[in-house]
């Protein structure tokens, strides 16, 4: 598995716009992207101008190939403006759940 983490702030005034967009643009990578697991959006409750993305993906090819994705790049230049700060990126390797156990409900039964 590869993991992608994102702090995105967002101007103010471009919030709404934002998220309508970014809800956009995970709804079609969980749907159109078979190596797209997970794509969690939350926005942070202090900060309503700050979302987080959690991004499940099933290799890093997959997350190359998602980013050539023609919904990835209608998202990415109609949002290009709305940045507050540049966005915090962190990826790697999932370390748990085991890669094996991913799309089990690991939880139950423990």
């Amino acid at each position: 598995m590869h993991i992608v983490m994102v702090t995105i702030d967002i101007k103010s005034e471009f919030t709404d716009r934002f998220v309508a967009a970014m809800l956009e643009n995970a709804r079609n990578s969980v749907t159109l992207e078979p190596g797209c697991f997970r794509f969690d959006v939350v926005r942070d409750e202090q900060n309503p101008n700050r979302v987080y993305l959690y991004e499940v993906y099933e290799d890093k090819s997959a997350f190359d190939a998602h980013v050539k994705m023609p919904h990835y790049h209608a998202w990415r230049d109609a949002v290009k403006d709305w940045f507050a700060a540049p966005p915090v990126l962190g990826r790697g390797p999932n370390l748990f759940p085991a890669d094996a156990d991913w799309d089990r409900k690991w939880k139950q039964g423990r």
